[in-house]
């Protein structure tokens, strides 16, 4: 007997076979299903797979649709891919193999790729598999590998968060919540760039606060604060969302008004400004007062805008406008 294969069939119980292949298939010649692994038997709905014709329960997809047992026989030894008639849409794929002495097939199934959602549409549990199947570790692994990608998306998320606040308080000043000397450095070069592209003319104020020396002084710091956060309002409230102000120094601020090429409107927003700061600022029952000196110069002005220059223009007139009295608007040129 050494060296020759042995042909004598391996005789197995239902039980057995059901643990070693969970999705197998035992049917007839005549197209009955005659016994059918646990596994497989959870998936044909409720009534009971056995004793119910093969191609009634599985419409076979590749390489070809079945119609009758012959053509199951047709496809011996190659890769099909059916699925369940009734119930969930799980497809399915194996071989089916001829048994010994006419009785039938024998169709090993397994879910492929499809195994995450056929878990979940049937609700399928370790025991459900083979012990030699890796399915179950090979699910743990994809979710673990779900979870951790997910985890890596929400850090993503929050770190992008974080660095969006930190830019923002890099470019914000912490007393008023105005833009800083920073940020209107940068917007000011852009809107510089585009006026000198003939894409937009803006305005330069620079406000410096009279008084407010005066108020700090006499009232402390607390009423001081008080009085930056104030005029902060007054300027927002004065001006338009795509304008930029900014508090540059101690109590002075600068706005870029985008679109304002027109020196008279410009000094009417001033002048509203200015009207709305001599309006006492109460700090514990007491009056602060303060009022403001602003200075002005325009995009138009020049052949090609340049931050320094547009800057020390309207410094220049807001020191005219302290000369001539404070709580005043001077257009640089004007």
């Amino acid at each position: 007997m050494d060296g020759q294969a042995i042909q004598d069939a391996a005789l197995i119980g239902a039980d057995a076979l059901g643990k070693l292949m969970p999705m197998y298939l035992w049917v007839t010649p005549t197209g009955l299903i005659r016994a059918a692994g646990p596994t497989l038997a959870k998936l044909g709905g409720p009534g009971p797979l056995i004793g119910r014709r093969f191609l009634d329960c599985f419409r076979v997809d590749r390489p070809r649709a079945l119609y009758s047992m012959a053509d199951v026989q047709a496809l011996q030894g190659q890769r099909i891919l059916l699925s369940l008639r009734e119930g969930a849409e799980t497809s399915l794929r194996g071989q089916a193999q001829p048994l010994s002495g006419g009785q039938g097939w024998l169709l090993n199934l397994s879910f492929g790729i499809s195994v995450a959602d056929a878990v979940r549409d049937h609700r399928l549990t370790n025991a459900d598999f083979a012990p030699t199947d890796l399915t179950v570790e090979l699910l743990y692994l994809t979710e673990v590998k779900a979870a951790v990608m997910g985890e890596l998306a929400a850090l993503n998320t929050r770190l992008q968060a974080a660095q969006r606040e930190s830019e923002a308080r890099a470019l914000t000043d912490a007393l008023t919540g105005l833009a800083n000397r920073r940020a209107l450095d940068i917007d000011l070069a852009r809107a510089c760039h585009l006026a000198g592209r003939g894409e937009g003319a803006f305005a330069l104020m620079h406000l410096d606060l009279d008084f407010f020396k005066a108020v700090n002084d006499t009232m402390g710091h607390a009423a001081g604060d008080l009085v930056l956060c104030e005029v902060a309002q007054v300027l927002r409230e004065e001006t338009r969302k795509s304008d930029t102000v900014a508090r540059v120094g101690g109590d002075e601020f600068v706005m870029i008004l985008r679109g304002e090429a027109d020196p008279t409107h410009v000094a009417r927003v001033a002048a509203r400004i200015i009207s709305e700061l001599e309006r006492p600022i109460l700090y514990e029952g007491e009056p602060c007062r303060i009022s403001g000196s602003i200075g002005v110069t325009l995009s138009r002005f020049y052949p090609v805008p340049d931050p320094e220059r547009m800057h020390a223009d309207a410094d220049e007139a807001t020191y005219a406008a302290k000369r001539a009295g404070r709580g005043r608007c001077v257009v640089a040129g004007g």
